[in-house]
């Protein structure tokens, strides 16, 4: 069973999308930065639902369906970010959830780890960091963190020119899996269709940030972890999930081969799938 609705979540409207049966044990993804619950493939989320969970995605303030801010003025915090999470999980009555976060999304699921244990069953952190900016924890060497980030000028508000930019961007990050052309124009017209101000959400998520930093805090968390990151992640190079998984006790380190910074690839949802079921 899918089932879609508006929540009111801390102030905000937030649209969620819900796979599988209420009574299985729940799994919240956390999408990236700027992303949509789109970007969460519809099939991916059937198949964790028929291995026996509860799956639920939603869009991020600023994304999809849920309440958008002016660009550029987002008047919210990557905290909030945090406690949007949380305010999904309370609006549909779950104390507590596996956590299945990519990118910003998996920073979000290790704060909440830190400051509020109690509502994590375990945590699957994809293409993410214990921090950025230090200088034991460098970006590809030779490139800055600007130029790793920096983006073409795209007039996100003319849906031809957004896609392009959408598919551009996704192969820039991506590896020989990446989803082909046509699957790729699919995705990002679907992205753009749903989404109020694309324009909103890229500057607003940056301006926002991750939250205040927990990277030295990521001992506390006892849950069952595992990293699954992207031998060719440039965005977050080697040194990234290496030091996740020295830092949270007992988390695994498991490499996706041929996987860049982006959301799995079919190629390796038979492992990516495995792992966050286990």
């Amino acid at each position: 069973m899918v089932t879609e609705t508006m929540m009111p979540v801390n102030g905000i409207q937030v649209c969620v999308e819900t796979f599988g049966e209420p009574t299985e044990p729940p799994l919240l993804l956390l999408a990236g930065e700027a992303n949509s619950m789109d970007w969460w493939d519809d099939e991916f989320c059937r198949r964790l639902a028929a291995g026996g969970r509860f799956v639920i995605r939603y869009d991020q303030r600023d994304t999809g369906r849920s309440t958008r801010f002016p660009a550029g003025v987002p008047g919210y915090s990557g905290t909030d970010l945090m406690n949007d999470a949380l305010g999904v999980l309370d609006a549909l009555g779950v104390p507590a959830a596996h956590l299945v976060g990519l990118s910003l999304g998996g920073a979000l699921g290790m704060r909440i780890a830190v400051r509020h244990p109690e509502r994590v069953l375990s945590l699957t952190l994809m293409s993410t960091t214990a921090g950025t900016g230090e200088p034991d924890l460098p970006l590809t060497p030779g490139r800055t963190t600007t130029a790793v980030r920096a983006r073409p000028a795209v007039d996100w508000s003319n849906r031809k020119a957004a896609v392009a930019g959408l598919i551009a961007e996704i192969r820039a990050r991506g590896g020989p899996f990446t989803a082909d052309e046509p699957q790729l124009r699919r995705l990002a017209e679907r992205v753009f269709d749903r989404s109020g101000d694309l324009a909103a959400a890229r500057d607003n998520h940056r301006l926002a940030g991750y939250g205040p930093p927990v990277r030295d805090r990521l001992a506390a968390i006892t849950v069952p972890t595992v990293v699954l990151h992207g031998t060719l992640d440039e965005h977050f190079p080697a040194e990234h999930p290496r030091e996740l998984a020295r830092a949270i006790p007992g988390a695994r380190l498991v490499w996706l081969e041929g996987v860049g910074h982006e959301f799995p690839p079919r190629a390796v949802w038979d492992r990516v799938l495995a792992e966050i079921l286990t």
